[in-house]
């Protein structure tokens, strides 16, 4: 695994898909952090780009650094709380794009494995009987050379989930510096995780609303 060094991208510094009274949605860069770390040197990142513009956001939920895509936030402890309330309950719906090592045999399945923290190794997770559940639906959706485009549907919102999920099928995420090899690692610029999609129900009406961003993980074959 290699040493953290934090260099999040400047462009776009702000990727704002939606914004009302309520909820401002941001297609989050790969390596831009979503809340700062403990350091001085992670003060710059996705809460806080936010907050630049608009003082009253707040963080309601996470992604990983190297993951890109759809985030929300709230702009009222209301909508904060309401849509704490449905990630909590597994009212939302996620769907993440992932290219990962390998050809899958299986077209379409579920992952059920129980994660907990790696105590040995934070900030990594590890599959234990004694861990949280958690669940994770996969299809196939482009089978390459080397690798395969899935897209992964999570129904809990484990740390590191989809990482685990594909490393325990054996498919790791291809450029995963905390789960893969150097072959893993070398085989692409990036983690290849997106946050395609987001479905949440509107803070204030109450309306079903799918929030999106196409993934970058093209074929150059």
């Amino acid at each position: 695994m290699q040493i953290f060094t934090y260099t999040p991208p400047a462009i776009p510094w702000l990727d704002i898909r939606y914004i009302d009274r309520d909820i401002i949605v941001i297609n989050k860069p790969s390596g831009l952090l979503s809340n700062p770390g403990r350091a001085e040197a992670t003060f710059d990142c996705a809460i806080n780009r936010v907050l630049q513009r608009y003082p009253e956001a707040i963080l309601v939920h996470r992604l990983d650094c190297a993951t890109s895509g759809i985030m929300v936030f709230a702009l009222n402890k209301k909508a904060e709380s309401n849509i704490k309330t449905q990630f909590q309950n597994r009212l939302s719906k996620k769907t993440y794009i992932a290219e990962v090592q390998g050809q899958l045999k299986e077209q379409q399945g579920v992952i059920e494995l129980a994660m907990k923290a790696d105590k040995t190794r934070p900030p990594l997770q590890e599959i234990a009987t004694d861990g949280k559940p958690s669940k994770t639906y996969f299809s196939v959706l482009e089978k390459r050379a080397k690798s395969t485009l899935v897209e992964l549907k999570p129904v809990t919102g484990r740390t590191h989930q989809l990482r685990l999920h594909m490393l325990a099928l054996g498919h790791t995420i291809l450029g995963d510096e905390f789960y893969g090899d150097e072959g893993v690692v070398a085989a692409a610029d990036r983690l290849r995780l997106h946050a395609m999609s987001l479905t949440i129900s509107h803070p204030f009406s109450k309306k079903e609303m799918t929030f999106k961003s196409a993934h970058p993980f093209h074929s150059n074959e």
